[in-house]
């Protein structure tokens, strides 16, 4: 069996463009994206989406609730996005954080026996005060007695060189990025260190970040792998998704 990708949305954020693409005019409207990843030798998912505490409010986010506008449904969450591809959650083998913000890792107590597989400078930023507040991590998000995998730098998860996780570093202090070789060719999911083609193409970075060098360097990365012929997932381009992710699942409403 060949290794698959089943893109999975997890809920929707609306916020103002500003707020994540430097003065950019206008609202967007951003898919909080999960991957299941199937592969011979088990299954990983990465990025887990948004807690199901936001599906009644967003009182969960704290100060972000005045940013962020949540849309999220019953039956939106990883557990019953997993079950729709008739995966037992309770059966996944990984769970990979792209890096520890609220929407990416919402979803990590769906997945109770999975290991938790995280780059170690951002597990070690997520435990810094400073780092804690400037971020907003939430640790009753992600800190959960999971069975802990400490990556430093690139690690390929099933050892054949399909799944590797690649360092990404400069959102935050240890985000990562996913590479997937498929049949069909590479695809690299970045996750948030570039948050949809206008940040590729245009080098227009968030108004936030950990290292502003280090994102221009990874987009720089990201630029010449799809030269070579990757095909890019971007972390929240609800165009993209639409027009081919959510074509597979669900379309952004």
């Amino acid at each position: 069996m060949s290794v698959q990708i089943h893109p999975m949305l997890c809920g929707v954020l609306e916020t103002d463009a500003k707020g994540i693409m430097a003065k950019q005019p206008g609202r967007l409207r951003l898919p909080i994206p999960s991957y299941l990843i199937v592969h011979p030798q088990g299954t990983a998912v990465f990025d887990t989406g948004l807690h199901r505490e936001l599906q009644k409010n967003s009182e969960r986010l704290g100060p972000l609730s005045k940013m962020f506008d949540v849309f999220f449904r019953p039956g939106e969450d990883l557990a019953a996005r997993l079950r729709a591809h008739d995966v037992d959650p309770a059966r996944v083998d990984f769970m990979i954080n792209s890096h520890l913000h609220f929407d990416h890792v919402g979803g990590n107590a769906d997945l109770p026996n999975a290991k938790l597989v995280v780059q170690r400078l951002e597990w070690e930023a997520a435990a810094n005060p400073e780092l804690i507040r400037k971020n907003g991590y939430n640790r009753t998000d992600f800190d959960l007695g999971h069975k802990l995998q400490l990556a430093d730098g690139e690690h390929d998860l099933f050892g054949d060189g399909s799944v590797t996780l690649i360092p990404t570093y400069g959102h935050t202090a240890g985000h990562q990025s996913l590479r997937v070789r498929l049949d069909s060719g590479e695809v690299v999911l970045t996750a948030d260190s570039c948050y949809m083609r206008k940040a590729l193409e245009e080098m227009i970075l968030p108004p936030f970040a950990h290292s502003y060098d280090a994102m221009r360097e990874v987009i720089h990365r990201f630029r010449a792998m799809e030269r070579a012929g990757a095909r890019l997932i971007f972390g929240h381009d609800a165009a993209q998704w639409n027009e081919t992710a959510g074509a597979l699942t669900q379309p952004l409403q």
